[in-house]
């Protein structure tokens, strides 16, 4: 993989990682239509995808660094009385809805990946995700509730959303913030919440394959590579959340629509595109 094909690749999935349009959806159909060719067992594949997940967590963490700052401090205990209870419930939450997604991911990831990641199975997918950003439109209980009446069956709901994106196609952040919406809280809490969640779920990600990194070694050149396309995925993911946070704080009537419109369209283009080449 040359460099500029890196950074694209990069872009791409800094974006599609956030954006409720799915980033592996997006990984498995437009190679194909495009023809572009990405070796997902060539030795420079893996340790370029550790550093694009990496360089995606760290704007996550760089984007809502004073969440995470309060929680550490709460946690531990360094606050007055009132924000370690808050930050404690708040770290609980968290964890609530990260848990689904943590078993179900390590125990069925690889069945699910084998199972639908041709890309026809994962552009028709891409058209249910459109749907099912349409459907939390639709049956969202007024979005009303603030963030910090969440409650651990609130997060368990999400978490198990969450977990459906382990299907090429249907976005993680997509899901995530439907669960939120369908639990009546509003887009922009909903994707607070959705982000912070992607945070430890991505690290996960990355650390699960530290050690075959580790084992495999790194090709000669590949580094270089890998940290630009990091430092272009980081980039491109904290300016999507800026953007993303500001976006549905303004459009909560209706934020999700676009993106759904958006997924049934290209997941239906892809479709014929496919058709036609195959």
């Amino acid at each position: 993989m040359d460099l500029l094909h890196a950074i694209a690749v990069a872009i791409l999935q800094g974006a599609t990682e956030l954006f409720p349009v799915s980033s592996l959806g997006h990984a498995v159909v437009l190679p194909a239509v495009l023809g572009m060719k990405l070796d997902e067992h060539a030795p420079s594949f893996l340790p370029f995808l550790v550093m694009l997940h990496l360089g995606t967590a760290t704007a996550l963490l760089l984007y809502f660094w004073r969440d995470w700052w309060a929680l550490a401090r709460g946690v531990i205990g360094f606050d007055d009385a009132h924000q370690v209870r808050e930050a404690r419930r708040v770290f609980v939450l968290i964890v609530i809805a990260t848990l689904p997604a943590v078993v179900i991911g390590f125990v069925f990831e690889h069945f699910f990946r084998d199972l639908f990641a041709s890309p026809m199975v994962a552009a028709a997918f891409l058209i249910v995700n459109g749907g099912l950003l349409l459907f939390g439109e639709r049956l969202r209980e007024g979005g009303h509730r603030a963030l910090s009446t969440l409650s651990p069956g609130d997060a368990l709901a999400i978490g198990l959303w969450q977990c459906t994106a382990l299907i090429p196609g249907i976005s993680r952040s997509g899901a995530t913030i439907v669960g939120a919406l369908l639990r009546g809280i509003d887009h922009e809490g909903a994707a607070h919440f959705s982000f912070l969640i992607a945070t430890p779920i991505i690290l996960g990600a990355t650390v699960l394959e530290v050690p075959k990194l580790h084992h495999q070694g790194m090709p000669p050149g590949v580094l270089a590579i890998a940290t630009i396309a990091a430092i272009a995925a980081g980039i491109t993911a904290f300016a999507s959340t800026a953007f993303l946070m500001r976006y549905f704080r303004r459009h909560d009537a209706w934020a999700l629509n676009p993106f759904a419109y958006y997924c049934i369209a290209l997941g239906a283009a892809a479709l014929a595109a496919l058709a036609l080449i195959s």
